[in-house]
């Protein structure tokens, strides 16, 4: 199946350089996914995401958006289906920010109402209350506010697909966190296609649908987190992604996808939900001092059993391929 983005066989060359930036990328993004593009500075995932809007041109291969060539679209055109958010925001600081945030929809076009319903629909969307930050200037924000902003500006003509290039990486560690929970949250709401480059790992394995993890211009292993660190294409995925991190890969996995059935002797122990991760339902079970814990549905009734022998079993090491398999699409 086809993706929404399509590189084939996709290179580039800068001049003078030693080898290719990206060197013969070929995958499929998914229509609705939220693909990372990970990997140590200098892989080529930047070069690679640039690409997709023609920030940079590729020297060889294709790429498709929507089934489309890139170079058989204006480039304006083009820009105008993506969204596009950095890490410095680049708001307009002489702008209050409802005037930011409606930039695009007023180049396209769009009369007066409808640009600020929807620019008042999307600071709602992204927790910045209409009515105290419509009229505000972007220095009387903080700098995750100000993300935000930029977040909302991107998704302010209602783009198809976005391009996130490192866009938290220059906020400290607690707004960080809460944009990332934010991201996931929006992207439950409105289901864009997203490409986000990271070199944080954990940033990846907590937005990621997939990752895509580069080294040296060329994709190494194209899966979900789990697949990534329970089956490492090789060594340098292992490290990179911390895939012998036990408690990492325990808190990709929930309660619900590994419980043992009720059985015929069921006894009610300490409860612990479907939807809680292997990692806390650990630290649930060795607190509790029991031998297993009860897991219940949303309606509180007992629906299986989690014992310390079924987490043992879920902790076994990581298995890495002895050579690096050709990248899965999709």
């Amino acid at each position: 199946m086809s993706g929404i983005i399509e590189f084939d066989r996709v290179s580039k060359n800068f001049p003078g350089a030693s080898r290719p930036a990206v060197d013969e990328v070929s995958l499929d993004v998914q229509e609705g996914h939220l693909v990372v593009l990970l990997g140590p500075s200098g892989c080529g995932k930047t070069t690679l995401m640039k690409m997709v809007n023609r920030l940079y041109e590729p020297t060889s291969g294709e790429i498709r958006v929507g089934g489309t060539e890139i170079h058989r679209l204006k480039v304006t055109e083009l820009r105008r289906k993506i969204g596009y958010v950095i890490q410095q925001v680049g708001l307009f600081p002489h702008m209050r920010i409802n005037k930011n945030v409606g930039i695009v929809p007023k180049m396209l076009g769009w009369d007066k109402n409808r640009i600020e319903k929807r620019v008042d629909e999307l600071l709602e969307l992204v927790g910045l209350p209409p009515e105290e930050y419509r009229q505000r200037f972007p220095g009387q924000l903080s700098g995750g506010q100000q993300q935000r902003v930029g977040l909302a500006r991107a998704l302010a003509a209602d783009p198809s697909i976005m391009l996130m290039d490192e866009p938290f990486a220059a906020i400290d560690n607690i707004t960080r966190t809460r944009l990332q929970d934010e991201l996931v949250r929006i992207q439950r709401t409105v289901r864009k296609t997203i490409l986000f480059v990271t070199h944080d790992v954990e940033e990846a394995i907590k937005l990621a649908d997939e990752i895509v993890i580069m080294e040296s211009g060329r994709v190494i292993q194209y899966d979900s987190p789990l697949n990534i660190l329970t089956h490492p294409a090789n060594e340098f995925v292992a490290r990179l992604s911390g895939a012998h991190d036990v408690l990492r890969r325990l808190s990709l996995q929930t309660v619900g996808s590994v419980m043992l059935p009720l059985g015929d002797n069921f006894r009610n122990f300490q409860q612990v939900t479907q939807d809680t991760d292997l990692r806390d339902a650990l630290a649930q079970l060795l607190s509790s001092q029991q031998e297993e814990l009860t897991v219940v549905d949303g309606q509180s009734q007992p629906v299986g059993r989690l014992t310390l022998e079924l987490l043992r079993q879920q902790t076994k090491p990581a298995e890495v391929s002895a050579t690096t398999p050709v990248p899965a699409e999709g």
